[in-house]
């Protein structure tokens, strides 16, 4: 029997996205962002607080990255979304992490997240918080991708568990896409 557990958007699983911009000094920041994901073909949505530091220079420069958190770095990947932008002006560097310029938009890429999407912002709207930005490459470590393609067993990213309050890593493989449901077509 269903328990009811009222109006509650539980969406499994729910990455944990990195989102990352330039100050105005030129030094990189970065925001863990639980809000997010594919809304369009090449496209992303994020739902963003405007009072974050992260948004506020993703509209003036309309470019930001979005990398997936992993497993062996999620205690910087929390520390990013306890620690404000507003606050700690170089709070990527005091995470331990790194960063390059992006080759293709006026943004960080961290090095340490092993995939990366380069985007470019559509939109913001201020009364929803909503952000759509155009993917504009995809960046992947080596690392984890078995012949060419992302590999999650390799990769291990992070999800949250909105409800306890936990990230949880991806298990393993428990089909076929596009194939599995093929039994049920006879």
């Amino acid at each position: 029997m269903k328990q009811s557990l009222g109006a509650n958007p539980c969406i499994y699983p729910q990455p944990v996205l990195i989102v990352a911009t330039f100050n105005a000094d030129g030094t990189a920041n970065a925001m863990n962002a639980a809000w997010g994901g594919v809304c369009d073909y090449k496209k992303i949505s994020l739902i963003l607080d405007k009072g974050h530091k992260t948004v506020k220079n993703l509209l003036e420069r309309k470019a930001f990255t979005v990398s997936i958190a992993d497993v062996p770095h999620v205690v910087q990947a929390d520390y990013l979304g306890l620690v404000s932008g507003n606050t700690e002006s170089d709070k990527v560097t005091k995470a331990g992490l790194t960063w390059t310029k992006s080759g293709t938009v006026d943004a960080p890429v961290i090095a340490e997240f092993p995939l990366t999407l380069e985007c470019t912002l559509e939109s913001y709207d201020e009364s929803t918080e909503r952000a759509t930005a155009a993917v504009v490459n995809t960046l992947a470590d080596s690392a984890i991708l078995t012949e060419g393609k992302i590999d999650l067993q390799k990769f291990r990213p992070l999800t949250f568990d909105p409800v306890n309050h936990d990230y949880v890593a991806l298990g393993g493989k428990a089909g076929k896409a596009f194939h599995d449901g093929k039994a049920l077509m006879q």
